[in-house]
């Protein structure tokens, strides 16, 4: 029994470090959870309102205090209502994320070779879909398509999409720095406010977005222009440059947020000027199939 007395007795010594470094874990988890999914805002909006509960009862504004309590119930159904489809993203990858799951990002040759294929396909007016996943798995999605296991290179990459096979107009998704699948089943967007100029692809490129912390490498059939969709945006018409550069820092950072690059998003639409010889393609006018 003495052994088992100071196995006790070194467990109540490090009893209250082991009980704050399990909390600021699940801290640090829910805030990155949270800032993955633009949920933050729910979290300031709440924010503000205790704020404001907690001035009224420190001044003992009474008629604010009623007020604010007759409201309590109504704007937590309210905010479960317009945050819906945050609240969603949030119980999808607590199901889904793995949060130990090692980094298996794919080396700077191996997404090198996958822009490359881009810039091949995209030369010959070619669509591309290719899915990075990072923490949250996305098996649902393989499995929708046919399972490769390959290595990463543009010739097979530009195999797949090049010609009208049957595994061309799905996606293909690289993980574990290996072609997983292709030929899979994206979800599409669900925001209203999409250009309609934007095509199947895009849809699903940002549905991809908006439903996981992948990033999705699009290519357009239509125009040839090579697009990111990452954190629920679509970055448009990029450079293989830019391309390569962004998918590094997305993926070396695992789907921390960054401040938007000065690219052509959604949120922030630009207008389309009359197009030019010298100039980058533009939007297409006609949906791509």
């Amino acid at each position: 029994m003495e052994w088992f007395q100071r196995l006790s007795h070194f467990y109540d010594l490090i009893r209250p470090v082991l009980d704050v470094a399990i909390l600021a874990f699940l801290l640090y988890k829910a805030y990155d959870l949270l800032v993955k999914t633009q949920a933050v805002q729910l979290v300031k909006g709440a924010g503000f309102l205790a704020l404001i509960y907690g001035i009224a009862f420190l001044f003992k504004l009474t008629t604010l205090q009623w007020l604010l309590t007759m409201l309590a119930p109504g704007l937590f159904i309210a905010i479960a209502i317009v945050f819906q489809p945050e609240l969603r993203k949030i119980f999808i990858r607590l199901g889904q994320g793995d949060l130990f799951r090692p980094d298996t990002k794919p080396r700077i040759g191996q997404l090198e070779a996958v822009v490359t294929a881009a810039e091949i396909l995209s030369q010959q007016k070619r669509g591309m879909l290719v899915v990075f996943p990072r923490k949250i798995t996305v098996k649902n999605i393989i499995d929708t398509g046919t399972r490769l296991n390959a290595d990463i290179s543009s010739s097979l990459i530009v195999a797949v999409f090049e010609f009208d096979g049957p595994l061309h107009d799905g996606a293909m998704i690289i993980q574990n720095s290996r072609i997983a699948a292709a030929g899979c089943f994206l979800p599409l967007s669900e925001q209203q406010d999409i250009r309609k100029s934007f095509g199947t692809r895009h849809r699903a490129a940002l549905g991809m977005s908006e439903q996981s912390d992948a990033v999705v490498l699009v290519v357009s059939e239509e125009t040839g222009a090579i697009s990111l969709a990452y954190e629920s945006k679509l970055y448009y018409d990029l450079s293989p440059l830019e391309i390569t550069r962004k998918l590094k820092e997305l993926l070396d950072r695992g789907g921390r947020r960054e401040a938007a690059q000065p690219d052509i998003s959604l949120e922030t639409p630009v207008p389309m000027p009359a197009p030019s010889p010298e100039a980058k393609p533009s939007l297409p006018v006609k949906e791509e199939v």
